[in-house]
């Protein structure tokens, strides 16, 4: 497979997306918006990719392969979204290490996932969501002091997600996120899962993995640095809104087999307006 380099608009993706960061981007002064669009047009691509269930997986791994390289180079095409990561990368100084780590967790999604313990787990969620935060405190402007807050904040993110998406993964060729010895805790099988058995042992499982991600999310809100509160209004938009959505899915029972859980858009603006407040 040959990759050409992607002609970028990266605010038209950042737009398309409708995703809660793309959401929690309305709270960020207009001249940051450059930059953060053409990272998440980069996270948003490298995502896809590993998603697309259409693509052989040699052709995923070659196009993975591919950015890899692109990062490394500094001649792209003009108006390329090679050339736009690469700049903004050289312009905030930021690590390249951790763009390559958003590729190797991506990457990893390639064949199904099993994670043995929750540390295990916590691996891969540094790779895939905290390196995310660790870039997006330079481009929101927040200090060095926010490193410890952003790497929690892409854990609890990540873990509910990991519970909002069971029965997505499922469907994308068997993944299975949560942690097995967690399962082997309440007596669930794998099999279990595949099945979409839905009794006490998946509720108490479920419910489990929710403590566990709502003391992440106290951990994370107390990891916020006072001087960093402006600069952050977007991460802690991101915040509240993923921890409405666990709240969400506790009250109904984590009905993750059958339904997918999302904030309404006047409950999100809500969120974004109280921020503004603070």
């Amino acid at each position: 497979m040959t990759s050409t380099p992607q002609t970028s608009n990266s605010a038209e993706i950042t737009r398309r997306a409708k995703s809660n960061l793309a959401f929690a981007f309305l709270c960020v002064p207009r001249d940051r918006l450059p930059d953060l669009n053409t990272f998440y047009a980069f996270c948003r691509v490298i995502d896809d990719i590993a998603d697309d269930t259409t693509l052989p997986s040699g052709d995923k791994q070659s196009a993975m392969e591919t950015w890899k390289q692109a990062l490394e180079q500094d001649d792209h095409p003009e108006g390329s979204l090679e050339a736009e990561v690469v700049s903004m990368q050289q312009r905030h100084s930021l690590d390249p290490e951790l763009l390559r780590d958003i590729i190797r967790g991506c990457e990893s999604d390639l064949s199904p996932q099993r994670f043995e313990t929750w540390e295990d787990l916590q691996g891969y969620s540094y790779r895939v969501a905290s390196t995310v935060g660790l870039i997006l405190m330079p481009l929101f402007g927040a200090s060095e002091q926010a490193r410890d807050y952003a790497i929690s904040l892409g854990h609890c993110l990540q873990l509910t997600n990991i519970i909002r998406d069971v029965g997505e993964d499922l469907e994308n060729g068997l993944r299975i996120y949560l942690p097995l010895a967690d399962l082997e805790r309440f007596q669930y099988t794998e099999e279990d899962l595949q099945g979409r058995v839905y009794d006490e042992r998946f509720l108490s499982l479920m419910n489990f993995e929710a403590e566990r991600a709502e003391r992440l999310f106290e951990e994370t809100a107390s990891l916020l640095p006072p001087s960093d509160l402006k600069a952050l209004r977007a991460a802690e938009v991101m915040r509240k809104i993923y921890h409405a959505i666990l709240k969400q899915m506790r009250k109904d029972q984590f009905r993750v087999f059958d339904r997918r859980y999302r904030l309404s858009s006047i409950r999100k603006f809500s969120i974004l307006c109280r921020q503004f407040l603070c």
